[in-house]
């Protein structure tokens, strides 16, 4: 381990820095400090796990349902998938790997056919922004960057005021870059915060000095922030996140209805707000930080920035193979400002500016600029990208090809005709609850933009065979397919804050729940009185 003994209780003093710098994705119980009843509920929850997985998998397979082999066995493997990314008996980028090897061997699909939608372009984002942060962790970019906000007197003395001011800069980026490259290029910002924060109850003695930072609440807090907050931005601009294209493209071309950029802003703003404020009460409230108030920490920060020193050759290297990247990700929502998004330039460059292949020759970037040229050294070693969460990488492609094979398999559709027969669907009210639930609960174990992708289609008819316009519901499963907190898989950002260490599973999953329900009363509630104030469409 890289830190001092944690969960050794010899009272030795805990590295933060190495803390940070160390974290994995899954650790055993052996390398977290737990307290007796935590242990307990632990062990028994990986135990039961380790045998319920299984369990559900045969008895589900063996239900005599009226679904073709392919889907019904699908349906039984993803269950049991879900209970081992839940309950955790291995680590859960593992449960993945399991879950996959099972489709392949049980003939759901060939082992190409499965494993090719690993190659999306998402896996090569996390590569490159993982390794990004690496430079900014090691060279000392992050923590100046954690610094400059910490130094702003109104929000370092509090806690809360930092994580939602922190919440607030990632929303509004989300709302024109990517949701992913907005939390990757915060994350390690997140990180340089959380550590002056532990650094500081530490020289406080506010905790033991062999405390685990990476289970502070305040850290929960903060790195969901950033994850939700992010899904959250990305609502307020068609751009923000594909969803929004897919889901704006499929409602134009079947009622006819042109949404406007302002049209979408003027109905998402209000729901983004209140989404927004929700988000904050329930990350500070299920996630109580340690200290509320952190006496000091202005006078703390301003000793911190003057031992950092004037900018080094390795971090002016980094903010450039950043900064190169960041502008390379936001140009294509420039263009969708300037041109609109219709436009055959902005196709050409979101074509060719792709996120994924940004994301990997900026970081590329920091193993040809040198620090040191004589010696011939560079701004990061081979050695230090290898230390990345490969564990993240592959837990997120597992999960985009469970999305992929409940589309191609029509399993998704399925689900969703057969559920809006049974309830007899015949209202707009009802119709939109339901695109809601069904874009929330596929977006769950898919990736969001797979969500929209399948949801929007399968509620159009729905709402065509029910005699009503099926712009609002439509709109409605878009938007709640930007949802889907509970789990690793659901969302990259979740993936990305996940692989930071600091959130557990659960912790992820008990937030997550409360902000789906939110989210989903508020666009339920309010989407359909904007679009009828904004557009006149009811």
């Amino acid at each position: 381990m890289t830190t001092t003994d944690r969960g050794s209780g010899s009272g030795q003093r805990t590295d933060v820095d190495a803390a940070f710098r160390g974290s994995a994705t899954y650790r055993s119980l052996g390398e977290q400090t737990l307290s007796p009843a935590e242990e307990r509920f632990e062990k028994g929850r990986r135990t039961v796990g380790l045998f319920l997985a299984p369990v559900v998998t045969v008895v589900f397979a063996f239900l005599p349902l009226d679904l073709p082999r392919d889907q019904h066995l699908l349906a039984a493997v993803l269950l049991g998938v879900i209970v081992l990314w839940i309950t955790e008996p291995v680590p859960i980028p593992v449960g993945g790997l399991i879950g996959v090897g099972a489709i392949v061997v049980l003939g759901v699909v060939p082992a190409d056919d499965a494993l090719g939608p690993f190659g999306s372009t998402t896996v090569f984002t996390f590569i490159g922004a993982f390794i990004l942060a690496a430079a900014m962790l090691k060279h000392g970019v992050a923590r100046r960057f954690a610094m400059t906000i910490l130094s702003m007197r109104w929000v370092g003395g509090s806690t809360a005021r930092v994580i939602i001011a922190f919440g607030l800069i990632t929303a509004l980026l989300s709302a024109f870059v990517s949701n992913t490259a907005t939390v990757a290029m915060l994350l390690p910002t997140a990180i340089g915060i959380l550590s002056v924060i532990a650094k500081l109850l530490q020289d406080k003695e506010m905790v033991a000095p062999d405390f685990d930072p990476l289970r502070l609440r305040v850290g929960v807090a903060l790195m969901l922030m950033l994850a939700y907050g992010a899904s959250v931005g990305g609502l307020l601009t068609p751009v923000g996140t594909p969803p929004n294209l897919i889901g704006r493209g499929l409602i134009e071309e079947a009622t006819g209805e042109r949404i406007g950029f302002l049209d979408w802003m003027l109905m998402a703003l209000p729901i983004c707000a209140l989404m927004f404020v929700a988000l904050a009460a329930v990350l500070l409230l299920l996630n109580r930080p340690e200290i509320r108030r952190i006496e000091g920490v202005h006078e703390y920060v301003q000793q911190e920035r003057a031992e950092l020193g004037p900018v080094t050759r390795a971090e002016k290297n980094t903010l450039i193979a950043f900064g190169i990247t960041v502008a390379l990700w936001i140009f294509p929502g420039v263009i969708a400002l300037t041109a609109g998004t219709e436009s055959d330039l902005y196709t050409t460059i979101s074509d060719r500016l792709d996120e994924g292949i940004v994301a990997v020759l900026g970081a590329s970037l920091l193993f040809l600029l040198p620090t040191d040229w004589k010696a011939r050294e560079f701004t990061l070693n081979w050695s230090d990208a290898a230390k990345i969460d490969w564990g993240t990488i592959l837990l997120f492609g597992t999960g985009i090809i469970f999305g992929s094979l409940l589309a191609d398999t029509g399993l998704a559709e399925t689900i969703g005709t057969s559920a809006a027969e049974t309830l007899g669907l015949t209202s707009t009210f009802a119709i939109t609850v339901f695109a809601v639930l069904l874009a929330i609960i596929i977006s769950e174990t898919t990736s969001n933009t797979a969500s929209a992708a399948v949801v929007v289609p399968i509620i159009i008819p729905v709402a065509v065979a029910a005699g009503i316009n099926p712009f609002v519901p439509a709109l409605a499963a878009t938007f709640a397919a930007s949802f889907g907190f509970m789990l690793p898989v659901s969302t990259p950002q979740n993936a990305i804050v996940y692989g930071s260490g600091v959130v557990p599973i659960t912790k992820m999953i008990r937030s997550g729940i409360s902000f789906d329900v939110l989210g989903a009363l508020l666009i339920v509630v309010l989407l359909p009185v904007l679009i009828d104030l904004v557009l006149g469409v009811g």
